[in-house]
């Protein structure tokens, strides 16, 4: 089965066949994945963020199978069902006070599909089609559909292959944690020579993902949108990697109660059981905008939508800040000692994330199999070496986490 899943399977940003390992994982339970080597590793990264509960959560696996006794799947084309109205419910009463209507789509990428036809769409039916462009800050990560990959950055991200054929949008300067004047200076700049054709700016608000695990002042979102309503331009959340707790609030655009006009929500919203996510806008925006010509096949699945309200609810009625600071002060009090190491170049970290970037590239192959040696499942890419674990390990499977990596940091 190796040889076959080396020879014939595509795996996530790898050719086949597959030069690097890939290890089987039988069964997953709490904060450990069981591999078919008899190792049991803890997992540091929720499974690319989304498993914040942790695996073969009881509450979950209940939800799961009670809604598969009722239903797996119907069509959302001309049919509704009680997950999904409970689901969209729960949604506009967790976010800001002027989302109220809600898109579910079955992954986070099309989630950002669907903002950015809703903010085309919503010029042209004004009368102002010429606003067809986007505008973002460099370092930013959005998904690897076709449109979510516009508006990733042109130079250092993933999609550099695509940049002959990809719509063209406008990147501005990066905000970072202590300096933000001169990114707002370039956003102001070009907003007030392009807005004519800009419909909106979409960002990662405080933490860039997959762009480059960067985490910059929750003030620039205040000051962005101010200018984006100056010039007319809609202002878009991508909220998919940092929603439902990661960075310490609910969501990350808390830090300054800054409302968008459209916002993207997806991975931790279903906990990590099932693919899911779902795009909020106004009223004001959904009126103009009318009919959206898009409908997923696997849209509001009542599978995922029902372990989405049960992972919701379990996370709103646990002590997720507390956990939550608790991850945070651990990260920091362990690795905030590795930025006197001479191959680090920085070390970052904000609520359950942690990031270490060293100088050079990370031979991946090394580091995972030194990390699997130390009982710890991390993915590392480029120069990152980082964790996002679930928000119920302890304290010792934490610990475990960052003894590995300052472990691997010195290997490297």
């Amino acid at each position: 089965m190796s040889t076959f899943d080396q020879t014939h399977i595509w795996h996530p940003y790898a050719k086949v066949p597959n030069p690097a390992s890939t290890y089987k994982v039988l069964s997953a339970d709490g904060v450990y994945l069981n591999l078919d080597n008899d190792k049991r590793v803890v997992d540091g990264m929720s499974s690319w963020w989304s498993a914040i509960h942790g695996y073969n959560h009881p509450t979950l696996n209940k939800a799961v199978t009670t809604q598969l006794d009722r239903m797996s799947h119907v069509m959302f084309g001309g049919l509704t069902h009680e997950p999904a109205i409970t689901l969209a419910q729960t949604l506009v009463e967790l976010t800001p006070d002027n989302l109220t209507k809600v898109f579910f789509t079955d992954s986070g990428s099309v989630a950002v599909e669907v903002a950015l036809k809703i903010a085309l769409q919503y010029w042209h039916n004004k009368g102002q089609s010429d606003k067809h462009k986007f505008i973002t800050i460099r370092g930013g990560y959005h998904g690897d559909t076709f449109g979510a990959m516009s508006v990733c950055d042109p130079d250092n991200g993933m999609h550099h292959l695509f940049s002959g054929v990809l719509p063209k949008h406008y990147f501005v300067k990066s905000p970072s944690m202590v300096a933000m004047d001169e990114a707002l200076s370039d956003l102001e700049e070009t907003l007030k020579a392009h807005s004519s054709n800009i419909a909106a700016m979409i960002l990662e608000p405080v933490v860039q993902g997959a762009g480059g695990m960067r985490i910059y002042n929750p003030q620039y979102l205040i000051k962005a949108k101010t200018l984006c309503q100056q010039h007319q331009v809609l202002f878009i959340l991508d909220e998919i990697a940092t929603g439902f707790g990661r960075t310490g609030e609910l969501f990350a655009l808390e830090y300054v109660d800054v409302e968008p006009d459209i916002l993207c929500l997806g991975k931790a919203l279903t906990g990590g059981y099932m693919t899911l996510a779902a795009t909020l806008t106004s009223d004001e925006i959904s009126n103009t905008v009318g009919t959206l010509m898009h409908g997923p096949t696997f849209m509001a699945n009542p599978l995922a939508c029902s372990v989405a309200n049960a992972s919701i609810d379990l996370l709103l009625n646990s002590p997720w800040q507390d956990n939550i600071a608790n991850i945070e002060a651990i990260l920091n009090s362990e690795l905030s000692s590795l930025r006197t190491e001479g191959n680090v170049a920085d070390v970052r970290i904000l609520g359950a994330i942690g990031v270490v970037e060293l100088t050079h590239d990370i031979d991946i192959e090394k580091a995972q199999q030194l990390l699997i040696e130390q009982g710890v499942w991390l993915r590392p890419y480029g120069k990152l070496l980082y964790t996002m674990p679930p928000f119920i390990i302890s304290k010792q499977e934490l610990l475990s986490i960052t003894t590995a990596i300052k472990m691997v940091i010195k290997q490297l």
